[in-house]
This record gives C-alpha cells, sequence and structure tokens, in this order.
C-alpha cells in the first residue's frame, strides 16, 4: 500500500537564541561609539561630558554650519580629493583588473600581490613610504600629493570589485562579439562595461568614502593642508569644541555611510 510522504521541511530559517544574542552584541560593540557620537552631537552643556546628557539642543548644528566657517575649507578639500582620487583609481583599477582576467602570462599572480599589498599595509607604513618618496623626487607637499596618497588604496577597492564581476562573465560574450567583427573598443562598450558597470559604481563608492575619511595616509602627504578628517582630529584636543566636532563627525559617518550601503547593496549576488 502506498503511502503519502510529507514533503521534507525547508531549513529552519529562524536562528538559534544564543546567535542572536551574539549578533546582538558584535552590532552593540561595533555601533554603540557612533551612538554616543550621535548624542553627543545634541549636548546642551558645551563642555560636560556627563551620562545622562543634562539636555538635548539643536544649537550646535547651527553653529557648526553658520558660525563656524573654518569647517568648510577642509570639506571642500576632502571632497575634491575624494572625487579625483576616486577618478584614478576607477581608469587604473579597471585597467589593471582587465589585463589580468583577460591573459595568462609569467609573474601574473605576483603583479595582482602586489595590486592588492596598499590596502593590506598599515596606514603609517603607506604614509611614510609616500613622504619619503616625495623628499627624494624633491615633491612639494600640495593637493595633488594627497590625491596620489589616496589612490593607492582606493585602486585596490575597484580592483578587487571588477576583478570579481569579470571571473563571472562569461568569456565566451567576449569571444562572439570579436568573431562578429566587433574591434576591442566596441567589445569594451557593448559587452564589457555593461557587465562590469555595477561593479564600477560599487568600487567608486567604496573609493569615495575610504579617501573622505581617511587619516594617516594623509598626515604625511598633505603638508601643511587640512582635510576634514585631519580638521576633526586637532579639534579634539579643545574640550570646549566638542560638541561642534561631534556635529562635523556625524556629517562624516552620514557621507560615508550613504556610499558604503549602494556599494553593499549592488555587490550583492542576485542570484541568492
Amino acid at each position: 500500500m502506498l503511502t503519502r510522504t510529507k514533503p521534507s521541511q525547508p531549513f529552519a530559517s529562524r536562528a538559534p537564541l544564543g546567535l542572536k544574542i551574539l549578533v546582538a552584541f558584535v552590532l552593540m560593540f561595533l555601533y554603540c561609539p557612533f551612538g554616543i557620537i550621535l548624542l553627543y552631537a545634541f549636548n546642551i552643556e558645551e563642555s560636560a561630558f556627563t551620562f545622562p546628557p543634562p539636555g538635548l539642543t539643536l544649537d550646535w548644528f547651527r553653529v557648526a554650519l553658520f558660525d563656524r566657517p573654518d569647517i568648510f575649507p577642509p570639506l571642500i578639500l576632502s571632497l575634491q580629493v575624494a572625487l579625483i582620487a576616486t577618478a584614478i583609481a576607477l581608469v587604473l583599477g579597471s585597467l589593471i583588473a582587465l589585463a589580468i582576467s583577460r591573459a595568462k602570462f609569467f609573474g601574473r599572480e605576483a603583479i595582482t600581490f602586489l595590486v592588492i599589498l596598499p590596502i593590506a599595509l598599515p596606514g603609517i607604513i603607506t604614509g611614510i613610504s609616500l613622504r619619503s618618496a616625495f623628499g627624494l623626487l624633491g615633491i612639494d607637499f600640495s593637493f595633488w600629493t594627497i590625491v596620489v596618497g589616496h589612490a593607492t588604496f582606493c585602486i585596490v577597492v575597484v580592483y578587487n570589485n571588477v576583478i570579481a564581476r569579470l571571473r563571472r562573465t562569461a568569456k565566451s560574450q567576449m569571444e562572439a562579439s570579436a568573431d562578429l567583427g566587433a574591434d576591442s573598443f566596441q567589445t569594451f562598450r557593448y559587452i564589457v562595461l555593461p557587465a562590469i558597470g555595477t561593479a564600477l559604481l560599487a568600487g567608486g563608492m567604496l573609493a569615495f568614502a575610504l579617501s573622505f575619511d581617511e587619516v594617516i595616509v594623509t598626515t604625511f602627504t598633505a603638508g601643511q593642508q587640512n582635510t576634514l578628517p585631519i580638521w576633526i582630529y586637532s579639534q579634539l584636543v579643545r574640550p570646549r569644541q566638542r560638541p561642534v566636532t561631534n556635529v562635523v563627525a556625524v556629517f562624516v559617518i552620514a557621507l560615508t555611510f550613504i556610499p558604503i550601503l549602494i556599494a553593499q547593496r549592488l555587490t550583492q549576488d542576485t542570484n541568492e
């Protein structure tokens, strides 16, 4: 006699309580410092850091926007550096990824390692190396030395995103394009670029976020110039400026959170 069997139950989607507690603890550990900065950006007291705050106010946002003109030059400099460093990274990172993915040659793995190495090295090592190189070449510290310093690690972010996408892209499409008479530029424009478009955008967003809030490498390559993160760092020794500094820090968090969120959404696997 045949009996009807129940279909197998899918794996339970509900996580164990212990795992939920662990995840909550990790998230609190990571984001409590950001919550403290956000809370004290509204602190009514100028220099008191008692908990809980004696009162909350929006006045420090008004002060930061209208009464502190020294904030805007570092902000503009940071935006300019981040935009140009990201543009350089998009071009060089994507070109390196295309070269590595399309051909096999002696030293390929070594080149891949050298391309990725800057983001693995401590920032202070990169900063000292760049400062020494600029000094030996007789290059004065300027806007462009900051851009070069930031581009060294921004290229890695773009490269990693593009090379990962190229490895998931069928090479048969490019071969078919060539068989149909398309030249290299046409193949890149109609086949390769649409395939890596979201990876380029995600890599660019991450590169912009990393460049905008970078401190260590900038310290060694900026000379007398102040980017916004360096301005924030210099204000920490002035207790009466802490609320305004917290307001600016909140702005930096927001400005870097948005590109990272967009990049994360773009790099999600749509097949899942």
